[in-house]
């Protein structure tokens, strides 16, 4: 029969730590799947509002900004090279953006002091919200799945509070471009 070594049962292909990270990576998937389809904004759709503290510490509320044109983006983490690459590119078209009567407002998870010195840093000329306990990103359907952390959206809000457009993938240059064309394609309107 051969030797003892050989006669011991054969080891399951899995292990249950193995089947542990695999229950839990699909639940974050589907989490993730479920609370992007939960309130998936689109244009027509009335914003949510918020009352949430800036990086100085000063509530801002969206219906105070009634009136003017926002751009509210999310962003997953101060400092990071595409969160720092939007940042500035936005930075950089502040100029032309306020001509038009716009208001940007970045928000993460990040706390107020985070934000200012991310804003110190790179010298941004617009407010940085301190969303840390994630009700605007749920309200918006930005959080990555049940982390502390959102995706890259951005919303074109127009004077009567409505959206007026949607830019929802990972890269910050499209996010730079197309809130760019729709400020345009509004201010035509």
């Amino acid at each position: 029969m051969g030797s003892p070594l050989f006669r011991r049962r054969p080891r399951a292909l899995t292990s249950q730590r193995t089947t542990n990270a695999l229950q839990f990576l699909c639940s974050f998937i589907l989490t993730d799947r479920i609370s992007n389809q939960v309130a998936n904004l689109k244009e027509g759709d009335k914003a949510p509002d918020f009352a949430v503290p800036d990086a100085e510490g000063n509530v801002v509320r969206l219906k105070d900004l009634r009136g003017k044109k926002v751009v509210l983006y999310f962003y997953p983490k101060d400092d990071t090279p595409g969160c720092t690459k939007q940042a500035c590119g936005l930075r950089d078209q502040m100029t032309d953006l306020q001509k038009e009567n716009v208001e940007v407002v970045g928000v993460s998870f990040d706390n107020a002091e985070s934000h200012q010195k991310f804003r110190e840093k790179h010298k941004l000329n617009f407010t940085l919200l301190a969303d840390t306990d994630g009700k605007i990103a749920d309200a918006y359907g930005v959080r990555r799945g049940n982390s502390n952390m959102a995706r890259r959206a951005s919303f074109l809000i127009g004077k009567d509070g409505t959206i007026k457009h949607v830019t929802d993938t990972p890269s910050a240059d499209t996010h730079l471009t197309e809130m760019k064309e729709a400020v345009a394609k509004l201010q035509k309107s």
